[in-house]
């Protein structure tokens, strides 16, 4: 599994023209799911983002993780995260899960992050989404599940 972390002010999702998940400050993670993955990838990823030290603490240091700060998580599924951009013109993406185990892990991914207390808000898996944000720092990371290679 792949995440695009930011960390927010405040983020939302729209499909339809209708608002389906918003929140204040946290992070947006925007996240894709690869053929191989498994909800133990899923596990590692959430224990990865909500302990990931990205919020500032009163000194100005990012010593605080979402959990700390009393953050929330936007979680918008992203299949283009596994794009392969080095061949020709059209990215290949051979890479990402069948949309019924990417459609399963994400569910489970957003279901784990509730689990732990944090709130937590989702898009919709494979529609066709607008999300807005306002990323503060900027503050972006990436976070895999297995090593690139």
């Amino acid at each position: 599994m792949r995440a695009i972390l930011q960390r927010v002010s405040s983020a939302s999702v729209t499909v339809d023209g209708s608002v389906v998940g918003e929140i204040g400050a946290g992070l947006l993670v925007l996240l894709g799911v690869g053929h191989e993955d498994t909800e133990a990838d899923a596990a590692y990823l959430v224990d990865r983002i909500l302990g990931l030290r990205m919020f500032n603490d009163a000194a100005g240091k990012m010593n605080l993780s979402v959990v700390d700060s009393g953050g929330a998580v936007l979680v918008v599924s992203q299949f283009t995260l596994y794009g392969d951009t080095r061949k020709g013109r059209r990215p290949s993406f051979d890479g990402a899960g069948p949309p019924e185990l990417a459609k399963r892990l994400y569910e489970r991914f957003v279901e784990m992050v509730a689990e732990r207390g944090v709130q937590v808000a989702a898009g919709v898996f494979q529609a066709s989404m607008s999300v807005a944000l306002v990323n503060e720092g900027p503050v972006t990371f990436t976070v895999e599940s297995k090593r690139a290679g």
